[in-house]
């Protein structure tokens, strides 16, 4: 196919915040690339983030940008022009949409670089979050604004994502310093119960009770993500109670090998959280557990199924986008409330091949 003339050739694509938001910029920045092989595309990110992006196509480039080091608009003139450069950046997708973006599209402006927005609907997630007349609308999901700010500058984007391992799974030996590799006839289950704000973290004695359950399965090896150090010790509990129960909290295993360890997996349970998209990466299904947030807000994992959400029919939900507030009952009971049988029949049901 013929390229459009008009097309930038070099553009840059900023997401910064949370891991969540960035992993799920990665199926359609990897699609809008193998989409648009004569255009090359600079993903800037937070430092650590940048080992997310396994085997990205030969036309993206992921760089990390220490953002305590950008704070004024001067910082963001003297970013950009330290990135074209070395790029020649004539183009700016901007899917962050935020005090620190809107700086560096601030910049791209003043030197004649096409810039395009994210919409984040603001408005509409006012509507679908506020404790009265709720609008109670599935809202487009975050992938699909991405996937905007894109056809906005009028590149092709068809769907060329699957998984970030092109078979599907990782080599073994990738995280044979964690585990084996799977046996055959062994079910591998990943179990992320824990989120950043309290409104969508799962009651660690109901979780435990999931573990109980599905560690009666002698087929079963669970593994444990986490990361603060109250999460540690939480997890070591488990890992020294139960039988078949990897901790991998322990110590810090990096992208490269918890994305690998991920793709083996049969499923996984997460909450709304970051988990839940990282293994949506590698094509796993996801038991996700929504509390004060509702997959209506657009967040939902990346081709996961509606069977697989576990919530319940609460007129108070969803009380915020991010469950960053606190609940106005007092008791999360939207989290409370879930009885741990319906998230161990669910996982059993996917072990079971339905």
């Amino acid at each position: 196919m013929a390229r459009n003339n008009n097309l930038p050739k070099n553009v840059l694509v900023a997401r910064f915040s949370a891991l969540g938001d960035v992993a799920m910029t990665i199926p359609v920045v990897y699609s809008v690339c193998r989409c648009n092989p004569g255009t090359r595309f600079i993903f800037i990110t937070k430092s650590g983030q940048t080992s997310m992006f396994v085997n990205p196509p030969e036309n993206l480039t992921v760089l990390g940008i220490d953002v305590k080091q950008y704070r004024t608009f001067g910082d963001y003139v003297r970013l950009l022009k330290e990135l074209r450069r070395v790029y020649a950046i004539d183009a700016f997708a901007d899917l962050h949409g935020v005090l620190r973006t809107y700086m560096l599209r601030a910049a791209c402006m003043l030197q004649g670089i096409r810039c395009r927005s994210i919409r984040k609907g603001r408005r509409h997630k006012r509507a679908l979050t506020r404790p009265r007349n709720k609008v109670m609308l599935p809202l487009i999901s975050s992938r699909a604004r991405y996937r905007e700010v894109f056809f906005n500058f009028g590149f092709a984007l068809e769907e060329k994502f699957t998984s970030i391992y092109d078979s599907g799974k990782a080599d073994p030996e990738i995280f044979a310093s964690v585990t084996p590799p799977k046996k055959e006839g062994e079910k591998w289950v990943g179990i992320a119960p824990f989120a950043k704000h309290k409104g969508k973290i799962y009651p660690p004695e109901l979780m435990e009770r999931v573990i109980d359950e599905l560690t009666g399965r002698e087929d079963i090896t669970i593994f444990l993500f986490g990361g603060g150090e109250e999460e540690k010790r939480i997890l070591g509990e488990w890992a020294a109670k139960y039988p078949r129960v990897i901790n991998l909290s322990e110590k810090r295993h990096g992208f490269p090998v918890e994305l690998a360890l991920l793709s083996h997996l049969d499923t996984m349970v997460s909450m709304d959280s970051a988990n839940m998209h990282l293994a949506s990466l590698v094509g796993v299904r996801v038991v996700s557990i929504w509390g004060a947030t509702h997959p209506y807000c657009g967040f939902k994992g990346f081709k996961q199924r509606e069977s697989d959400i576990v919530q319940l029919p609460m007129t108070c939900r969803p009380c915020s986008v991010f469950g960053n507030k606190p609940c106005s009952r007092g008791d999360y009971y939207c989290l409370a409330g879930l009885p741990p049988q319906i998230i161990f029949s669910k996982v059993n049901s996917i072990l079971d091949g339905q």
